[in-house]
């Protein structure tokens, strides 16, 4: 492609080079026009179109803003979010340099006499690549005819690149949200009597001497989607001869009526027929054969059949090749335990897992779901990926192995059953079940004797070191969990999600006379944490949200002053002290939690602290709240600013209990980088010599003192260097994410034991 700047581009203009203009799903569907397999014809409206009309209407900033309140483990605070952006993009308007591109294309599309009628389909610029498709996280529409319905879909495209579903695959990914692009491809309808989707491997098995095709009536969205169960076709790529014909019922078909797609029953009779011919079978195959040998690696495509002409309507690399599987002697062990099966379905990732069931019956109830569960659906698509996320094994009622519970299951590496057709209706909720995705069996019970999912710990087993190890959580459904797990605590419970999940802002709550709503959600939230850890302390961070982030909150736009730079600006303890009211509503739900509910293992934490003064002022506050320090009630203080490290001795001296490092904050302050800046990202480095420095000083500063020395940014969680200096230099707690409890043990029983020897 060579005219970057357009807003338009032919699939004859562009090819697989052009991911960053295109996307991924328009880079391939020009390389294969170009290559000469018979593709629907269309255009594509580029990222440059999407940038312009981003910059057109100043949608950066606020989208940033919007992106920076999302707390990326609830569903409900993406949805939230997700909703606001999206809001905002369609009240955008489209300039006329890009209308008039697109109108132009689009009469070519046509006739004279009738608009044509497309499929307008996402192509973001990070999807469909090698290493990642989660394919279907922007929104697809079929039977768009009209130059003004048109131009409502392309900015309805570039909303869903902001869809909950994306968002969450994005950050999981560690994509930037802003600079992820998305053109829209503009193609030709094929109004097919037969669709399906076609692998050049075995997805499951990755046997490359196999190619797979799935096959159903109507248009394709009823087989990606997993709501009907497709037939499932095996052929050897040798001697194209099929191996396998293996025929579903269909119950349903979606065909175009008119103007708009409707779902037709189908008799028993049809349903249970072959849905393509064998002659159509071996077509499909060569056509696999060439888009492989084009490509030089196994493809996953789907094609439509009109009026007897196979169609190729988009490919894209196999993404789940090299994913790590159990070992065969691991899985034949694991077999010989499990007895009958009490349902069966296609085997669709392969694995083996247990786990307690969890059923939900839509999207809406992803939230239901928590670690180590095994999900329980009708079918999935990619609003359920946070929650599949989460789980050990995924099943399912319908679908085939290409389906999206499939592709996704595989894409996590967890097991995964398809197609039992009842599987909601014969596993409840609670019961222990093993999933055995390589034979697509489901069994009562736990039979992984390593599963702890499905076993008692005994902490008697667990490994005992002088310095404690506490979890970062801020989660109040994952407290349960990962208070049974080898830790001492929480080190570091944030508040900002939890008045996020709430999403209102506290002083809209206080002026409509409602308070107790905010101290009575956050008392509840923060007893979640208490309780199941209880006596182990949990040690709450007091609210950090920076002034955008309050903006977001319903009704923050009317309390919150604009800043330039939120990180530096009305944040931490300088706002308890010039406008106490919300910190004193936070007061209170601690109070409630301690006094009333009797959960005296919660403790508080300050952040932001810029000065001694500061530090002063605030502890005034919480005495006069009737929060005071004792044996059982501590106030730490948060170290991370340059000048808690150069002034440490006079901020203890004012009176805490301990204190904590957040590393990431320290690191940015101390190189004057922002590690969230690509530009200068490369220079965050919490092993750097200043910053070593500062975490020794600090240490031992609080070591001479006789207070408490932990630390809670990602650092601890990231380096175990880092740990074996911080038990040298005398810190008495690490605060680590969940997931690196227990190598973070051995790593300091190890270190302990040498200064020991």
């Amino acid at each position: 492609m060579t005219a970057k700047s357009k807003f338009v581009a032919w699939f004859n203009e562009v090819d697989k080079e052009d991911v960053a203009l295109v996307g991924g799903k328009g880079a391939n569907l020009g390389e294969i026009t170009q290559a000469g397999f018979p593709v629907p014809n269309g255009f594509i409206v580029t990222s440059n179109a999407y940038y312009k009309f981003i910059k057109d209407n100043n949608l950066a900033v606020k989208i940033k803003h919007l992106l920076e309140t999302a707390n990326f483990e609830r569903p409900d605070s993406l949805t939230q979010v997700s909703q606001h952006i999206k809001k905002t993009i369609l009240e955008g308007k489209l300039s006329d340099e890009i209308v008039s591109e697109v109108f132009g294309a689009y009469s070519k599309l046509g006739n004279a006499f009738e608009d044509a009628l497309v499929a307008v389909r996402s192509s973001a610029t990070a999807e469909d690549l090698a290493n990642a498709s989660f394919a279907g996280q922007q929104e697809t529409y079929l039977n768009v005819k009209g130059e003004a319905v048109l131009l409502e879909k392309i900015k309805e495209g570039y909303a869903s690149l902001f869809d909950a579903r994306a968002l969450f695959y994005r950050h999981q990914q560690h994509y930037d949200h802003l600079r992820v692009g998305i053109a829209l491809v503009v193609q030709k309808m094929v109004e097919s009597e037969k669709s399906g989707i076609m692998f050049t491997i075995d997805p499951v098995t990755n046997d490359k001497s196999k190619i797979i095709i799935e096959a159903i009536f109507g248009l394709g969205e009823l087989i990606v989607g997993g709501i009907e169960n497709p037939d499932h076709y095996e052929v050897l790529k040798n001697d194209l001869s099929i191996t396998v014909k293996s025929t579903a019922l269909q119950k349903k078909m979606l065909k175009k009526v008119g103007a708009k797609n409707k779902e037709v029953k189908l008799s028993q009779s049809q349903g249970k027929k072959q849905k393509i011919s064998d002659k159509e079978i071996v077509a499909l195959a060569r056509l696999g054969l060439k888009l492989e040998k084009h490509y030089y690696f196994p493809q996953d495509s789907e094609w439509a059949i009109e009026k007897d002409k196979v169609y190729l309507v988009q490919t894209r690399a196999v993404t789940t090749t090299n994913e790590k599987k159990q070992s065969k002697k691991d899985t034949l062990e694991i077999e010989n335990t499990l007895r009958t099966p009490i349902l069966k379905g296609d085997p669709a990732s392969p694995g083996i897992a247990a786990g307690p069931v969890r059923v939900i019956e839509s999207a809406k109830e992803i939230g239901k779901v928590l670690p180590g569960e095994v999900l329980v659906a009708p079918q999935t698509n990619p609003d359920y990926v946070p929650a599949m996320k989460k789980a050990v094994a995924i099943v399912t009622n319908s679908g085939g192995r290409t389906s999206h519970a499939a592709i996704v299951s595989r894409e996590l590496g967890i097991p995964a059953v398809v197609g039992t057709e009842r599987a909601t209706k014969v596993l409840k909720t609670g019961e222990v079940v093993t999933v055995n995705g390589t034979k697509g069996e489901i069994y009562k019970g736990g039979h992984l004797t390593s599963n702890i999912n499905t076993n008692v710990i005994n902490p008697e087993d667990f490994i005992k070191t002088a310095t404690k190890v506490y979890v970062n959580l801020a989660e109040p459904e994952l407290a349960e969990k990962i208070s049974k797990e080898n830790v001492d605590g929480v080190g570091l419970l944030r508040a900002e999600f939890m008045m996020a999940g709430i999403g209102v802002h506290p002083k809209k709550l206080i002026r409509e006379g409602k308070k107790h709503v905010f101290i009575e959600k956050l008392a509840n939230d923060i007893e979640m944490f208490c309780k199941p850890f209880s006596p182990r302390p949990v040690v709450y961070r007091t609210s950090d949200f920076k002034t955008n982030e309050y903006r977001a909150l319903i009704g923050g736009s009317a309390f919150e002053p604009e800043e330039p730079n939120p990180m530096l600006g009305y944040r931490g303890v300088y706002r308890y002290i010039h406008d106490s009211e919300v910190f004193e509503l936070e007061l209170e739900a601690i109070k409630l939690v301690r006094n009333k509910k009797g959960f005296k293992n919660l403790w508080v934490m300050l952040p932001f602290v810029r000065t001694v003064k500061e530090l002063e002022e605030v502890k005034k506050i919480i005495n006069i709240s009737g929060l005071v320090r004792s044996p059982t009630f501590k106030v730490w203080m948060m170290v991370e600013i340059p000048s808690n490290v150069i002034l440490l001795d006079d901020f203890i001296n004012v009176g805490i209990d301990g204190i904590s490092i957040g590393s990431n904050d320290l690191t940015m302050l101390l190189l004057g980088t922002d590690r969230d800046n690509d530009e200068v990202a490369p220079e965050f480095n919490e092993l750097n010599p200043s910053v070593m420095w500062a975490f020794e000083h600090v240490i031992k500063t609080a070591h001479k003192h006789g207070i408490t020395a932990s630390i809670c940014g990602q650092a601890a969680s990231t380096y175990p260097s880092l740990i074996e200096n911080l038990v040298k230099w005398g810190a008495t707690s690490v605060s680590i994410s969940p997931d690196a409890v227990d190598n973070t043990r051995k790593i300091i029983a190890a270190a302990e034991k040498k200064i020991l020897s």
